[in-house]
């Protein structure tokens, strides 16, 4: 349907569809491990079927405006992805959030990607507040907030349980007219 290049070495942001169940799934069993260290991301899907289900739930959730995935590909492989959580446009507010299988990670995927998915939801759909919400141990997750030029709005403490152990979650924001003003500053860097 679409493919966004996400710069020369072969990645791509694509729609993440039902029909990609088989690929998703050996995709969240090469990084169930890694994805899961900190979220259920995809433990539910074990086989094709639940796989598929996973992904129906979120074409419906996109076809309802309040929820979507993109996958992340990297050589024509599914490698990861970027998604957008409780997505407002009344309200002017999103959540974003992503997940990476371990081979996919340290190249700048996410950060390419989400600016793509930040530019349309302030562009296109109004978004006024764009939040960025992650365990105070995933410091990967962090560094991408850092880098898209959020801040850091505070700590909920112990807020979620997770295998286990009750997380602290970091809660970090952005606004339409930062990500704005950033965009203008790089563009008056690149000439």
């Amino acid at each position: 349907m679409y493919a966004i290049s996400l710069g020369d070495d072969g990645a791509e942001l694509r729609p993440l569809e039902p029909w990609h169940a088989e690929e998703f799934l050996a995709h969240l069993d090469r990084g169930r491990e890694f994805i899961g260290r900190f979220i259920p991301f995809g433990s539910e899907s074990t086989d094709v079927p639940s796989a598929r289900a996973e992904l129906q739930k979120w074409a419906d959730l996109r076809a309802a405006g309040t929820r979507s995935l993109h996958g992340l590909w990297l050589d024509g492989k599914l490698v990861g992805g970027v998604l957008f959580l409780n997505f407002d446009a009344d309200g002017g507010t999103c959540e974003v959030g992503c997940w990476l299988e371990p081979a996919a990670s340290g190249r700048g995927l996410v950060t390419r990607a989400m600016r793509i998915l930040i530019d349309w939801a302030v562009e296109e759909r109004g978004i006024h507040r764009v939040e960025w919400v992650a365990a105070a141990g995933n410091v990967p997750s962090l560094n991408v907030a850092r880098r898209l030029g959020m801040s850091r709005d505070g700590v909920l403490r112990e807020k979620r349980a997770h295998r286990g152990v009750r997380h602290d979650l970091e809660v970090w924001s952005l606004l339409a007219p930062e990500w704005r003003a950033a965009r203008e500053n790089a563009s008056h860097r690149d000439h």
